[in-house]
C-alpha cells in the first residue's frame, strides 16, 4: 500500500495559530417569505413540445425555478431573495428584502414575467433564474437573468438580456421606501435593460448564460456568466466601480484547438471571491467525441493575486499563465475519471456534486461524483490541498454533496436530510474530518434550498415540501441558522496525523511520521517520536515530521511526546502499523514491458494479434495489469496501453489452438480465458503469468506465436522479464542499500548542502510553507549539491522534495535561521 506521498501531503497542511472552537449549532429564526412561489407542477416535456396542458404547468429541465442559482444575497442588516410569484397565468418577477433587525419583509412585483421555453410561456424553462448582488460601492441592487443564451431565438430577438438596477444607496433605505421605483426605468418601460451600462458588445451579450454576482474586498462587484456552447464556451466576468461596467474579460478562449489546446472545451463551474482572491474552480467539457467522458472531466482550479482579475493568474503550485487561457491542463488539479476502472467510450460520467471552496486559512477543496457506467460503480470524491501543503490528497472515503462552502478555517456541506429537512455537517479546512454539527428533526419538509453563508451565518432559502399541496404556487422560507464559530485558546496536546491506525506498509517502504502540537502557554520545544517503547528520533522544529524506513516486517507501536518551555509533556494516542513483505506478484501501479526471457522478444500489441519486438521502445509494448477477482480468487488482466483490450489465453478448439490474442474487452474483466495468475521467482527474478489457474503458461514458441501451454518452470520461454516503464525493477542478488537525503547545515544562516545516497540522478524541488517553488534543480552531477542563498530563501521553514531515478519520493525538512 503506498501511502507515502499522501501521508506527507497531509503532513504538511499549516499549523492554526488558533484552533476553532465550535460550539452549538442553533436555529435563530424561520420566516416566510410566500405562499405563492411558482413551481412547475406539470410534467417533463420533450424540447419540441408545443401543446399547452390543462391539468398542469409543465416543464423541461426541472421543476423548481424558486429558489434557483444566485437567488440570495445577505447586505448588511438586510437579505435580499429573488423569486417568481405563481401560478401559470402569474408569473411576475418579485424581489423580496427581508430586513433583520426590524422583522419586516418589503416585496417588490416587476411588470414583467417568465417568459417561457423559448417563448412559450406554458413551458417551464429552469435555466431562466434571477441572480441578485449589491454593489458596496454605492448601495445599488442589480438583478441578471439567466436567458440562456437565447439571441438568437426569434421571441427573444429584442428580449436577450433581462438586466435591472437600481438608484444609489437603495438596498439600505427605511423599510416604507422600498419599492418599485427605486429601479433605473428602461427605454421600453418594464425595467429589463438590454446593455450593461459601460459595456458595448452586444454579440457577446445576447449569448450569455449562468450569471452570478460576487463581491471582492475593495468592494468591486462582479458579474460572471459563460459564452458559447457545452464543448467550446468561455467564462467571462466584468466589474461595476460604482458607475459603469468594465468588460467583458474573458478568463478562457474558445476555439482553443487553434491556440495550442488538442481539442476545443467548455467549463462547468464558477468563479468565487474567497479569502481575498479572485478563484475559478471547473470541470472541462472537451470537443473529444471518442474519450470516455460522456460529459466532463477533472478538476481544475486557478487563483489571481490581482483583485480586479485581469493579470497574475497562477495555478495551485504558484506558477502563473497567461489569462484568456488555451490549454487547461496547466490548471488540472486531478482526474476523478482515473479512479474508476473503465476506458470505454463514454461511460465515465463525473457531472453531479462538484463544487469547490478556499478557507481564510487557504485550504483548497473540490467534490465531485464519478460514475463508472460500465462497472455500474459511483465514487465520491474529496480532493483537498491543506495549507501549505505542495500537492492536493484525494479520497473516496467521503459521503458526497451537491455544493460545498466555507466559513473561517472550516468548511460545511448544507442540505436536505431523507426527511427534506436541513443538516450541516462541518470539517475543519484541510481535512477530510466530517461531522454533523447540525440536524432539524422536526418541522417543516423542504424540497430543495440555496445557501448563503455571511458572517458566520447560515442563510437558507428554503421551497416547502408538502404532500398535501400539489398546485403551481408552493410557499418559501428563509432559515437562519447560526453557525456560532468562536476563536478559541489553543490547548496542551499532541496528535499523530500520520500513519494511520492500522495502516500498512510495505517492506522497505518509506514511513512518514507527522505529529501537530500546540501548547496552552509558553512555546513547544520539542516532539519525541516514540516507536516499540523507544525514542526514535527527536524533532524541534515545527512541522514535526520525519522519514522513517522501518528495519524489518512486523508490527510497530508508535506515539508522539510533546514538551513546553515549562518542562511539561503530553502524550499522544498509539497508533499501530503493519510491515509486511512487499507482494512481487501484484504488478498493478504501474506500465510494464515485458520480455521474453528465452526470445529475448517483447511482447507487442499488433491490433488483435500479439507479436514479438526486438525494441522495447512504444506503447504497443506498453502494459497494465488490472486486479479482478473471480469466484473469490484474485487473478489479473493483462491489459495493452494501446486500448486493443486484454489478453486472451483461447483454447483447444481455437484454431490455431491455445494461441494468445487482444480482444476488445477492457478492464476489469472475469472472463475465464481473460485472467492470469502472477508467479514470481525471485532466485532469477523473473514472472510467467498463468492463465487463470489451468497450468498453462503465456509462451513465447519458437514458430514467433504466442501461446498459453503446459509448460515446466525450467523452461525459458514460459519466462518473462517485467521492465517498469517508470524504473527497473530488476534486483539483483546483492543487498540494496537505501536510497536517502542528508541536508546539512540545518537549520542554517545561509548556503546549504544536499547530500544523496545511492542516487543515479535527482531531481531537486524547494518548497516554501505557501508550497511555491523557491528552487529546482534537474541537473545534478554526483552525490551532493551545495545551494546557494543569493536571498532566495527567507527566514523560515522550508520542504525538500528529492525525486531519485528509483521514482521513490524523499522529503527533507529545512529551516532557515
Amino acid at each position: 500500500m503506498k501511502h507515502t506521498l499522501q501521508n506527507l501531503i497531509f503532513a504538511i497542511l499549516t499549523l492554526l495559530s488558533f484552533q476553532v472552537a465550535i460550539a452549538q449549532v442553533t436555529l435563530e429564526k424561520e420566516v416566510k417569505i410566500t405562499d405563492l412561489a411558482m413551481y412547475f407542477n406539470g410534467n417533463r416535456v420533450a424540447l419540441n413540445t408545443t401543446t399547452n396542458s390543462t391539468t398542469g404547468y409543465d416543464y423541461v429541465y426541472g421543476p423548481a425555478l424558486t429558489p434557483h442559482g444566485d437567488c440570495i444575497k445577505v447586505y448588511g442588516d438586510y437579505v435580499f431573495m429573488t423569486w417568481y410569484r405563481g401560478g401559470k397565468d402569474d408569473r411576475h418577477v418579485m424581489l423580496t428584502r427581508y430586513n433583520t433587525k426590524t422583522g419586516i419583509q418589503k416585496t417588490i412585483e416587476f411588470p414583467h414575467q417568465h417568459t417561457g421555453y423559448n417563448g412559450k410561456w406554458w413551458i417551464g424553462e429552469t435555466h431562466n433564474t434571477i441572480a441578485v448582488g449589491i454593489s458596496p460601492k454605492n448601495g445599488t441592487i442589480h438583478m441578471l437573468y439567466d436567458m440562456h443564451r437565447n439571441g438568437n431565438v426569434t421571441a427573444f430577438a429584442n428580449d436577450y438580456l433581462r438586466y435591472s438596477y437600481t438608484v444609489a444607496d437603495a438596498a439600505t433605505v427605511p423599510d416604507d421606501e422600498f419599492v418599485l421605483d427605486l429601479f433605473i426605468q428602461s427605454p421600453n418601460n418594464n425595467y429589463k435593460h438590454l446593455a450593461f451600462p459601460g459595456i458595448d458588445d452586444l454579440n457577446t451579450t445576447r449569448l450569455l448564460t449562468y450569471p452570478a454576482f460576487f463581491v471582492n474586498d475593495q468592494g468591486d462587484l462582479f458579474m460572471k456568466m459563460r459564452f458559447g456552447y457545452a464543448n467550446n464556451g468561455k467564462f467571462l466576468f466584468a466589474k461595476y466601480d460604482g458607475t459603469d461596467w468594465e468588460g467583458y474579460t474573458e478568463f478562457n478562449r474558445m476555439q482553443a484547438s487553434g491556440y495550442g489546446s488538442e481539442y476545443n472545451w467548455g467549463l462547468y463551474g464558477d468563479f468565487k471571491y474567497l479569502n481575498g482572491k479572485l478563484r475559478i474552480g471547473f470541470q472541462r467539457r472537451s470537443d473529444n467525441r471518442n474519450d470516455k467522458y460522456q460529459y466532463q472531466n477533472g478538476f481544475y482550479y486557478a487563483y489571481s493575486d490581482d483583485p480586479s482579475g485581469l493579470t497574475q493568474w497562477k495555478n495551485h503550485e504558484g506558477t502563473g499563465f497567461t489569462r484568456p487561457l488555451a490549454d487547461a491542463d496547466k490548471i488540472l488539479v486531478s482526474e476523478p475519471g482515473d479512479l474508476v476502472a473503465t476506458t470505454l467510450k463514454d461511460k465515465v460520467n463525473i457531472v453531479g456534486g462538484f463544487d469547490f471552496t478556499v478557507t481564510d486559512n487557504e485550504d483548497v477543496h473540490f467534490i465531485g461524483k464519478v460514475k463508472d457506467n460500465e462497472n455500474n460503480v459511483t465514487k465520491y470524491v474529496h480532493t483537498y490541498k491543506p495549507s501549505g501543503a505542495t500537492e492536493f490528497i484525494t479520497t473516496t472515503d467521503f459521503a458526497g454533496a451537491e455544493a460545498l462552502y466555507s466559513s473561517g478555517d472550516n468548511i460545511y456541506i448544507i442540505g436536505l436530510n431523507s426527511s427534506g429537512r436541513p443538516y450541516v455537517e462541518q470539517a475543519p479546512g484541510g481535512t477530510n474530518l466530517f461531522s454533523r454539527v447540525y440536524e432539524a428533526t422536526s418541522g417543516k419538509r423542504f424540497r430543495k434550498g440555496i445557501v448563503n453563508i455571511h458572517e458566520g451565518k447560515l442563510y437558507y432559502y428554503l421551497l416547502e415540501n408538502n404532500a398535501s399541496d400539489s398546485d403551481d404556487t408552493q410557499p418559501t422560507y428563509l432559515q437562519i441558522i447560526d453557525l456560532n464559530i468562536k476563536n478559541g485558546p489553543k490547548p496542551f496536546e499532541v496528535s499523530l496525523l500520520s500513519p494511520s491506525d492500522n495502516q500498512q506498509f510495505e517492506e522497505g517502504e518509506n514511513v512518514q511520521l507527522y505529529a501537530k502540537a500546540t501548547t496552552d502557554t509558553g512555546a513547544l520545544t520539542k516532539v519525541e517520536f516514540i516507536v516499540n517503547g523507544e525514542l526514535l528520533e527527536t524533532d524541534t522544529t515545527d512541522p514535526y515530521l520525519l522519514d522513517w524506513v522501518p528495519s524489518d516486517v512486523g508490527t510497530y507501536i508508535i506515539k508522539a511526546i510533546a514538551y513546553n518551555d515549562s518542562d511539561k509533556n503530553i502524550e499522544s494516542s498509539e497508533i499501530t502499523i503493519e510491515v509486511i513483505e512487499e507482494d512481487k506478484t501484484n504488478l498493478t501501479g504501474d506500465v510494464y514491458r515485458l520480455k521474453n526471457v528465452g526470445s529475448g522478444k517483447y511482447l507487442t500489441s499488433n491490433e488483435a494479434a500479439v507479436i514479438g519486438s526486438d525494441s522495447g521502445e512504444g506503447v504497443e509494448k506498453e502494459w497494465t495489469f488490472v486486479k479482478t477477482e473471480y469466484q473469490s480468487k484474485v487473478y489479473y488482466n493483462i491489459d495493452s496501453e494501446t486500448s486493443k483490450g486484454i489478453l486472451r489465453a483461447t483454447g483447444g478448439g481455437n484454431t490455431p489452438p491455445y494461441i494468445i490474442i487482444n480482444t476488445g474487452k477492457g478492464a476489469p474483466a472475469t472472463d475465464s480465458d481473460k485472467i492470469w495468475t502472477v508467479h514470481y521467482n525471485e532466485s532469477d527474478d523473473t514472472y510467467r503469468f498463468e492463465a487463470k489457474d489451468q497450468n498453462r503458461f503465456l509462451y513465447h514458441q519458437e514458430d514467433g506465436e504466442f501461446y498459453n501451454l503446459l509448460a515446466e518452470e525450467t523452461e525459458v520461454r514460459s519466462k518473462w522479464k517485467v521492465e517498469s516503464t517508470s524504473a527497473s525493477l530488476s534486483v539483483t542478488n546483492q543487498v540494496v542499500a537505501l536510497s536517502s537525503v542528508k541536508v546539512y547545515p540545518n537549520p542554517t544562516n545561509n548556503n546549504f548542502t544536499l547530500a544523496f545516497n545511492n542516487f543515479n540522478s535527482v531531481n531537486v524541488k524547494i518548497y516554501n510553507v505557501l508550497g511555491k517553488v523557491v528552487y529546482e534543480n534537474s541537473k545534478i552531477i554526483g552525490n551532493s549539491i551545495n545551494v546557494i542563498n543569493n536571498n532566495k530563501f527567507k527566514s523560515g521553514i522550508y520542504l525538500i522534495k528529492v525525486l531519485g531515478n528509483n521514482d521513490k519520493v524523499h522529503y527533507q525538512k529545512l529551516v532557515i535561521k
